[in-house]
């Protein structure tokens, strides 16, 4: 199971796409207080479009919170203040990926305290980030991947026209 932690997220379109590629994997998205946004906002339904029925939301109102929760959890932090490509780490099976708020990313005493499990998505040039949805995607399909997409239907149909 793949957990996705969004710690103080600020846009609801991101975590509304975020919501979706949960629902579409059938991993559990944890919400960390405080939020930059209200759950009923409208740009958040939106982006998730129909599929809030079919996604795992669990809300935490501190980091440490959910890290008592599952204290067994083997979290990863991504960071672009990481030196450690994220496909150079071979995820267990139950894993949490943790990522920060948009405009700031996660808190550089957590990542400094976490460093041995802290992650980078490689980029060129001076480009500061990936957009917060896509970097989640990317990392959750690669853990996904890594376990051969086991349980996931991967032969499409292709209809002719």
């Amino acid at each position: 199971m793949v957990h996705i932690v969004l710690v103080e997220p600020e846009i609801p379109s991101n975590t509304g796409n975020i919501a979706r590629s949960c629902a579409a994997t059938n991993s559990t998205l944890h919400l960390v207080r405080p939020l930059g946004f209200d759950t009923s906002d409208k740009m958040l339904k939106r982006a998730g479009l129909d599929y809030w029925k079919d996604v795992n939301i669990c809300y935490h109102d501190s980091f440490s919170e959910l890290q008592a929760q599952y204290p067994d959890g083997q979290f990863y932090y991504f960071s672009t203040k990481s030196d450690k490509n994220y496909c150079d780490v071979n995820f267990p099976d139950e894993v949490f990926l943790v990522f920060g708020k948009e405009t700031a990313g996660l808190p550089e005493e957590l990542i400094h305290k976490n460093y041995d499990k802290a992650l980078r998505i490689p980029m060129m040039g001076e480009i500061r980030s990936l957009n917060l949805s896509n970097s989640v995607a990317i990392a959750l399909y690669e853990v996904l991947r890594q376990h051969n997409f086991d349980g996931f239907n991967t032969h499409g149909k292709l209809t002719k026209y």
